[in-house]
């Protein structure tokens, strides 16, 4: 198959490179790196079947591809705090005028289903739980979180006017927190954070009481899960929630990386930002009946291969 990936250098993206590569797929990946490492996709340079662009889908790379594609992924977006606070217009402009480039380049290769990612952010702090695709959310639209929340909500009404008024077939992922190697040593998510913390036996830091819950999917899983929606014919619903269900406190996601580092770090307290969730845990009920889909590899085994990772890249 030909694939295209936008934002293929960043965590999800990268993997998802590497899987499709394996398979013998001819990828193309555009990514400005803006949020991402060029260190993620240096060991594909040498891959006949491998294409980089380098470029911001803000700008319309697409006008210069001539290629026909298979399957296309969208990922190209900062997707954590502290990213798309340091950068919320380019992650509103991604979201909106870079998925809009997208779509109007899918409807010149009208055969390719698109796989776009969404979040768990659409929900914001819920008040459903577990969260389901069929709940609409409760989601600040003028705060902190806002230009990610809303610009992954905009690319999913951008994707139903596109679905319906023209017929593109676009998948909607709403992808809860994932990890694992590839990850941005300071990309501000939690369990970065709290791995250079603990190997480095500083503070380990929560903010607010710690008792607010996450649940985290190992990259490895996630990306099958996106491959399977990718593939799966006339899926019979467009949006599918892709996560680990198993629900941990911060507390004890820091517990955990405490002992599987061995460190001597101490837990401290801080006062939480803005419009945090509370609680966040997917209803993957349909991605198991739909797509025979749920995650595999537990969070203690994906956080030593994530441990490990941090040690050989960032710690030698």
């Amino acid at each position: 198959m030909k694939i295209l990936i936008t934002g293929g250098a960043g965590l999800i993206g990268s993997n998802l490179t590497d899987f499709h590569l394996r398979k013998n797929d001819q990828v193309t990946v555009i990514d400005n790196f803006i949020t991402s490492s060029k260190k993620n996709i240096e060991s594909f340079e040498q891959n006949k079947n491998f294409f980089f662009i380098k470029a911001d889908i803000i700008q319309n790379p697409f006008q210069t591809i001539k290629n026909n594609f298979d399957l296309i992924y969208h990922l190209a977006s900062p997707a954590s705090p502290i990213q798309y606070w340091r950068y919320p217009l380019e992650t509103l402009m991604a979201n909106s005028q870079g998925t809009d480039n997208l779509f109007q380049f899918g409807l010149k290769n009208k055969q390719a289903p698109i796989v776009i990612a969404s979040t768990s952010e659409v929900y914001g702090d819920p008040a459903i739980h577990p969260q389901p695709e069929t709940y609409y959310g409760n989601v600040n639209s003028y705060g902190e979180r806002s230009c990610y929340d809303e610009g992954k909500r905009f690319a999913e009404a951008l994707a139903y006017t596109y679905t319906n008024k023209y017929k593109l077939d676009i998948r909607i992922a709403r992808i809860f927190n994932t990890y694992g190697p590839n990850m941005e040593r300071n990309d501000g998510r939690v369990i970065s954070n709290f791995i250079n913390q603990t190997l480095t036996n500083q503070p380990i830091t929560i903010y607010g009481d710690g008792k607010q819950t996450r649940s985290f999917c190992y990259v490895d899983d996630m990306v099958f899960g996106l491959y399977l929606l990718g593939i799966k014919k006339s899926p019979q619903e467009r949006i599918v929630n892709f996560g680990n269900p198993d629900e941990k406190s911060m507390i004890e996601l820091a517990k955990i990386i405490k002992e599987l580092t061995e460190s001597q770090s101490k837990i401290v307290f801080k006062p939480i930002k803005g419009d945090d969730p509370q609680r966040r845990k997917p209803d993957i009920g349909r991605a198991r009946t739909m797509l025979n889909w749920q995650p595999k590899i537990d969070l203690e085994t994906g956080l030593l291969k994530t441990i490990n990772y941090f040690k050989q890249r960032f710690y030698q």
